[in-house]
């Protein structure tokens, strides 16, 4: 137990305690689902033997209350430095057993010891994922500004400071043992004219192609695409395409990064990761939700159907033997609800329509498919889509030593609360304070 904590969530004994209010309905739900699963020739074991290792990467900025571009306003007891937000991010692996490692943001994440920051993780039971740049922000710092562009800019002296900063980011990556850089930049026009498009384009191959050289032999670099925001006319990275195009140019540890959110309206992003398995360069995912734009909501909170459309696409690859690892990243802004929770109702998430595209009949929907039959084919997929997991999670979870019902568990802890004693609130501002 932590001291100052009366239960911390983290503590084995919390979390067993918690557990034996939930054991016997689990046990009952769990063998309710198994036997009809077993009618439709599936075994619940093996499926839940494979959400228990799947794993999705928390961001550091997610444990922190988000904001607009209108305003932030912070809650209690939210992490004051990045050894805090380890603090928080190992609460939501302690209870929900998903989310094992954390992806830093540079330069807000810097520390003057990773080694001691590196520790700390080790501690705590987790690692590092993938490494984020920020050149879409000015730092009190620097001497070249971002205003119109970064790896893109028109001055060579602004695309040399950007690139210095990438590899820098590549180099604490290192020290903290993490294995890819996430590239993702704001450049673009917000007015006809304003941008030569085609030599925007180069520039941004060239100072790419920098990066990429940077690269330690293991490591991979996901290139990251957005529509719009903050350039709203034409942004240089705006669709899967031209993120293809660069990831080809550069070379093969160069990958394309699918954010559910960075897409026009009603965009097929299952038809993209589609797409990008077949030509190998499917790097990863920044998992969120929307409603209009790059959102940012809790995952499957606006369209769970469309998450477990990308799973289906992921699992059928899996199916059909295609090489596939790709990096799982949770990318949010909590605006209204305690960010830990927010954090663990989005991982189950994933594991929800991660498990129910291992429900899938492959055998029998590839068949409505070669025959042409529309309605079971949709059907088929509906089937597993409607089917409840919940036991299924609830038991991978159980026995990885979580929580069976971790946001419950967590409100039991008193965490939040005793955070805030600790830490108190953070400065709020009208300036806004999301990630765009």
């Amino acid at each position: 137990m932590v001291e100052g904590f009366a239960a911390d969530p983290r503590s084995a004994e919390f979390i067993a305690t918690a557990n034996r209010a939930e054991a016997a309905d689990l046990d009952a739900d769990y063998a309710a689902l198994g036997a009809q699963l077993a009618r439709r020739c599936v075994d619940i074991e093996s499926v839940t033997a494979r959400v228990g290792r799947f794993a999705v990467a928390l961001p550091s900025w997610g444990v922190g209350t988000g904001g607009t571009r209108f305003a932030r306003f912070p809650g209690r007891g939210e992490p004051r430095n990045v050894f805090e937000k380890l603090d928080d991010c190992a609460v939501v692996n302690r209870l929900t057993g998903a989310t094992p490692t954390v992806s830093l943001h540079l330069p807000w994440d810097r520390t003057d010891d990773y080694g001691a920051l590196r520790a700390h993780a080790t501690q705590l039971g987790l690692g590092f994922d993938a490494v984020n740049s920020n050149t879409f922000q000015d730092q009190r710092e620097q001497a070249q500004s971002y205003k119109f562009g970064s790896l893109t800019h028109t001055a060579l002296a602004v695309r040399e400071q950007a690139i210095a900063h990438n590899l820098e980011c590549i180099r604490v990556g290192q020290l903290l043992g993490s294995k890819a850089l996430t590239l993702w930049i704001g450049d673009g026009a917000n007015f006809p004219g304003q941008q030569h498009l085609a030599r925007a384009f180069e520039r941004y191959l060239d100072s790419a192609a920098h990066i990429y050289a940077g690269l330690p032999a293991d490591w991979r670099l996901l290139i990251e695409h957005k529509m719009y925001e903050p350039a709203f006319y034409a942004t240089v990275i705006q669709d899967w395409g031209s993120s293809l195009m660069a990831a080809q140019t550069l070379g093969p540890k160069a990958f394309c990064l699918v954010d559910l959110g960075h897409h026009a309206p009603n965009v097929n992003i299952e038809m993209i990761v589609a797409r990008l398995i077949h030509v190998g360069r499917l790097g990863g995912f920044h998992f969120n939700d929307s409603k209009y734009g790059d959102d940012d909501l809790d995952a499957g909170s606006i369209d769970p159907y469309r998450l477990f459309m990308v799973f289906n696409e992921l699992t059928d690859a899996q199916w059909r033997a295609r090489g596939l690892n790709p990096a799982h990243m949770l990318d949010q802004s909590h605006n209204v609800t305690d960010p830990i929770e927010s954090l663990m109702s989005s991982a189950m998430e994933l594991q929800r329509a991660y498990a129910a595209s291992l429900l899938v009949d492959r055998e029998a929907l590839a068949g409505y498919q070669d025959g042409n039959d529309a309605l079971m084919a949709t059907l088929t997929l509906k089937r597993a889509f409607t089917t409840d997991v919940a036991p299924i999670l609830a038991r991978a979870r159980q026995r990885q030593g979580a929580a069976i019902n971790p946001i419950r568990a967590y409100r039991q802890s008193g965490y939040r609360a005793e955070c805030g004693r600790r830490r108190g609130v953070a400065a709020g501002g009208s300036s806004g304070g999301g990630i765009v």
